[in-house]
């Protein structure tokens, strides 16, 4: 059983070898600002990186700025929009985000989690990638790549997001929090940090917010950005939801396994 001084030194160890393997970890989403990062994270529930980056182009040429866009005719919006699903509602909430931002930010994007949360289709995770890439404020944004590989990797105990993303926050250095969330991912694909946190053993939880508590009380808070962002690697490259490469990961000499079914050994039958 480890004690929190040898979890923190398992997990820097893990930190420093997904920085060894991922050392180029970047957010995938097109944007050229906090404006344009917000709804474009926005768009990514449900939907591919990919997809959105063909989208938000057209999109934003027609809406430029979040009073555009706050004022906007709905079925314009969703008629850009279409092709990411979920188009009816996440255009609801795009159009009261920027009511929101044009009534008490007079425009801009916060820079604050606090401030972020409470805006229309925002969440810790989407707040956290907004913070660590548009503004360079450490976040650690928990999808269900990060929770799975944290588990895995015994980084945190938690199903939550937030006690997966605190979980972390205590084990990864605070510089590192949005980078190592991308390298968790690449060694999973999204809801990436979540599962590699249950597997490494940096959190027990399902819960996002949970596995996000975990990972702040492991990972120095000035790496949870960019740990983020290399676990999110690792669950996109590695560490799959149902078949891990186990046997072909860097990081299994520190890394339990947790919630990983071992495949039987082939054996002869018996006569």
């Amino acid at each position: 059983m480890e004690n929190s001084k040898e979890l923190k030194a398992r997990s820097q160890r893990l930190a420093n070898r997904l920085k060894e393997l991922y050392p180029d970890a970047y957010c995938a989403l097109t944007y050229h600002s906090p404006l344009q990062l917000l709804i474009a994270t926005i768009l990514s529930a449900q939907c591919t990186d990919v997809r959105v980056n063909m989208v938000t182009p057209a999109l934003f040429k027609r809406f430029p700025t979040s009073f555009s866009l706050a004022d906007a005719n709905p079925n314009e919006i969703e008629s850009l929009i279409r092709s990411t699903g979920f188009y009816k509602n996440k255009t609801k909430s795009i159009i009261a985000c920027c009511k929101a931002l044009v009534k008490d930010h007079q425009g801009e994007v916060p820079k604050t989690m606090e401030e972020l949360v409470v805006l229309a289709g925002v969440g810790r995770k989407t707040a956290n990638v907004v913070l660590g890439h548009a503004y360079g404020i450490p976040g650690l944004p928990v999808d269900t790549h990060v929770g799975r590989l944290s588990f895995r990797l015994g980084l945190s105990k938690s199903k939550d997001p937030v006690k997966i993303e605190l979980d972390l926050h205590r084990v990864i250095k605070e510089e590192e929090w949005t980078i190592f969330g991308l390298r968790i991912i690449d060694h999973a694909v999204d809801t990436h940090v979540g599962r590699l946190s249950f597997r490494l053993g940096l959190s027990k939880s399902k819960d996002p917010v949970k596995i996000e508590l975990d990972l702040h009380r492991v990972i120095k808070e000035e790496e949870w950005t960019i740990f983020g962002l290399r676990i999110i690697d690792h669950g996109r490259k590695v560490c799959a939801s149902r078949k891990p490469k186990c046997e072909d990961c860097a990081l299994s000499d520190l890394c339990p396994r947790k919630g990983v079914i071992k495949t039987p050994t082939k054996g002869k039958k018996k006569s």
